[in-house]
């Protein structure tokens, strides 16, 4: 067959609108991912903040809420954000959670002096069961059992809930993680700010099957105001800060971590 130099540029010309059609058809597969589903968890027993931790917590807390709502320095966007607390003086009692619409169009400092006009410490039980079913409730009733879901915990991860006549064992053996067991295919609990021990606890002795657990130190999450640059005003231009966020707390479990 005879090549000429038409077929040699008609050839070259599929070549470039296959690559075309393919880098379009990725774009759209990535553009189709699931948003994930986040919920967190703020402690208000009065062990955590005894801790040191809380006040430092909430700061951290109001930049993570704003930074992933504005996708800043590649964190994901969340499909759907729900913020309530860990505890009370009645460990059964239901608690509220803050919807995305709460936090939408906010400014950091917007979000920090909400969280904190919400969220007050108190000397109250720590019991983070029935936070677990109400996070799957929320989410088997908004139809997010498809979507990656995280759960943040902002917590000194220390169980304190009453005990029924005649139980024995670790009170983190009593923490039951079966509502979230099945909830979806990839579901991750972040615990942060509680102590290497507390974290090694929540790994070892809390029973678990699919769900996957990071847990970062409080002396580790201290370190995340050393990334904000005091010049840069813009947060967008905060690239060091949300790059330490991606790598310490957004770090990506791919499998049970014990």
């Amino acid at each position: 067959m005879k090549i000429t130099r038409h077929s040699i540029l008609m050839g070259w010309v599929g070549a470039v609108a296959l690559t075309a059609a393919l880098a379009a058809c990725s774009t759209q597969v990535a553009e189709r991912k699931p948003r994930q589903a986040l919920f967190i968890g703020v402690d208000v027993s009065g062990s955590f903040q005894q801790s040191g931790y809380f006040d430092d917590a909430m700061t951290f807390l109001s930049y993570y809420i704003y930074g992933h709502l504005n996708e800043l320095g590649g964190l994901a966007p969340p499909r759907e954000l729900f913020v309530g607390s860990i505890g009370g003086e009645d460990s059964a009692e239901p608690k509220a959670f803050h919807p995305i619409h709460d936090f939408t169009g906010k400014s950091i400092p917007e979000i920090e002096e909400q969280l904190r006009s919400w969220f007050v410490p108190m000397d109250s039980f720590t019991d983070f069961n029935p936070f677990f079913q109400q996070v799957a409730r929320i989410a088997k009733e908004r139809h997010l059992t498809l979507s990656p879901i995280t759960v943040m915990l902002v917590s000194d991860g220390v169980p304190d809930a009453p005990m029924r006549a005649g139980e024995t064992g670790s009170l983190y053996e009593k923490i039951d993680l079966a509502p979230l067991e099945y909830l979806s295919r990839n579901l991750t609990i972040r615990l942060a700010y509680a102590s290497p021990k507390v974290g090694e606890n929540w790994r070892k002795e809390i029973p678990r099957q699919r769900v996957r657990l990071w847990a970062v130190e409080g002396e580790v999450m201290k370190g995340w105001s050393q990334q904000v640059a005091p010049e840069v005003v813009d947060p967008a231009g905060q690239e060091r800060l949300w790059k330490w966020v991606r790598d310490n707390v957004d770090y990506r479990v791919r499998s049970i971590s014990r």
